[in-house]
Formats: C-alpha cells, structure tokens, sequence
C-alpha cells in the first residue's frame, strides 16, 4: 500500500461520545499497525441522532425508510467517496446492507452484558414490583417483561450521557445500557459513579440469563466492496474470533428477516473452534420466546441449525 493511498484514509463515525471513542479505538489500533497511515476523520450526523423524539423502533417509520437509522448517513459518504471505513457500534447495523457495502471486520469484542442501572444496589431482584425502567430497545423491553412481568417498561432515548442523567434526576427507577458502552465510557461494574450529584449502581446481567443482541459489544467497519485499500487495512486489525461469532449472530437475524429492532437475544461463545449459540426470539407483542441452541464449527451452518431448531 502506497503513502499516496495512506493519505486518503479517512474514518466516519457519529457524533456521540461513545462512537467517537470507538472511533479513536480503530484509529489507535491503525495506527500500530500501520506506523506511516494517515488518519482523517469525518463526524457524520445519523437520522437515528436526529429524532430523539421517536421510539427507536419508530424512527425509519417516521422518516419514510427502511434503511438502518444509525448507518444510513454513513453508508451515502462512503458510496461518496467521503469516507474510506464507517465505524459503526455492529448491533446498530442492520443485518442485510447494500451489495455495494460490506462488514470487512470487527475489532475485539468488549463484554457483552446488558447492565441494569438504579440509585440504590442490588439489581433486578431487589426492584420493587411496579418500578419504572427506561430502555430504547424493543429485545430488553421484551425481555425484562418476561423475567419481571411485574415492572413497567418504558421508552428512553439519547445518548449514554443523556440516559445517565435521566436515571440520577430521578425520571426512572432503573435503566437498562450495554455494558460495553459505559466500559468504553470509563464507567466500572465494580464501583458506583457519581452523575449528576446521584451515586449510580451498576448490576451486569449474566449472558445466559439476559441474551444480548445480534453483535452487541463489537465495532464493525464498514467499506466499499471491491477496495482493496480499504480491505487491507481492516484485515490488519480484525480480530478473528469475534468476527466468527457476530458472523454467526448476523447470519441468524437475516435468517429470521430481523433488523436491529427486532426482540432477539443471542448468546454465543467460541471454545477452540467449537461455536455455541443460544437464541431467544420474542413475539413483537411479548410474551414466552421461542428458543433454540446449537453447535459446530462453521459459523453459518451453525446460525442455520439454530434457526431451523426454534421451538
């Protein structure tokens, strides 16, 4: 790869601090591997950022589009030319993208847990029957529903900032984020942290309790199919186990023809080369899931076997 094609890297994230930080992930981990890269960085406003006003599930609805409400604008300055690499949070990306496009890699995975957030600790077990808990996802919604038919789950919408902020003034009795954001935000799950003058208590939820979403914890690049500049540079810092695992993840999305609002939980793990997946897919008006689980080496015929096993 030439100087001259180094020179016309340049990375597109939204605006958030969380992506901006995700951002500075795959430039800190371009630029080790390439010591000569030259780096640009174009911060780019997504429909999704625009209408906090609308329930994420509402917002493509709202703006008369089927297109993924955090990628969309991304995805127009890459086929622009603006951009040589999207760096999206994965789970945000809907599972079927445009030919021109592809998910060339994925950076190493953060944890990948829901995490429950309340002024007071103890977690789910010690919420009072009829608690408020704020989420912006239809497959926590569903989930918690189920688990604790007994609370009252509504919409929340903004950043992690913003949603921090609403539970410390007291707009909610809990909320629920991923862990890998607030991580990547320099919040521990160990120890409280003082926002807005209220201690905040953070209680990870296990895995295999409360299934995450289809590549929850990854930052995916995105790239024009067929630039190999671009391609190579990804391939440089992909970590190959995480992508097996959100390729299997994805794959089973497509095959249930979900997008990013669809109340799926899926838990996968990767011992030697042995895949693990669990799933849980809940009716859009909530209730029991349906559930699955498979295994075996080859990531898509994994996602195939668990998607013809939903009982």
């Amino acid at each position: 790869m030439s100087e001259e094609e180094f020179q016309k890297t340049v990375i597109g994230t939204r605006g958030s601090d969380l992506a901006l930080v995700q951002a500075a992930s795959v430039e800190r981990a371009l630029s080790q591997a390439f010591p000569d890269l030259r780096i640009g960085r174009q911060v780019i406003r997504t429909m999704g950022d625009r209408r906090t006003d609308v329930a994420l599930a509402e917002v493509a609805k709202a703006e008369g589009t089927d297109k993924g409400i955090f990628t969309k604008e991304l995805e127009e300055a890459l086929r622009a030319g603006e951009i040589d690499i999207a760096v999206h949070s994965l789970k945000d990306v809907p599972t079927v993208i445009d030919a021109e496009f592809e998910i060339a890699g994925v950076l190493s995975r953060a944890p990948i847990r829901d995490v429950l957030i309340t002024r007071q600790p103890g977690g789910l077990d010690v919420l009072p029957a009829g608690s408020v808990v704020g989420t912006s996802a239809v497959r926590r919604a569903r989930q918690l529903q189920w688990l604790r038919p007994d609370l009252k789950v509504i919409d929340l919408r903004g950043n992690v900032p913003t949603r921090l902020r609403k539970i410390a003034e007291g707009a909610y009795d809990a909320i629920l984020l991923a862990e890998a954001g607030l991580v990547r935000l320099g919040h521990r799950m160990s120890r409280p942290s003082m926002v807005f003058g209220s201690e905040l208590h953070f209680t990870p939820l296990a895995e295999d309790l409360f299934f995450p979403a289809a590549g929850q914890g990854a930052i995916g690049l995105e790239i024009r199919k067929g630039d190999q500049a671009a391609a190579a540079l990804v391939a440089a810092i992909l970590d190959s186990e995480t992508f097996t695992r959100v390729r299997a993840e994805r794959e089973f999305l497509r095959l249930l023809e979900g997008g990013c609002s669809t109340p799926v939980g899926v838990f996968t793990s990767l011992d030697q080369s042995v895949l693990k997946m669990d799933a849980r897919v809940f009716p859009d008006e909530g209730g029991t899931p349906r559930v699955a689980n498979a295994s075996g080496g080859d990531p898509m015929k994994v996602a195939r076997e668990l998607f013809d096993s939903l009982a």
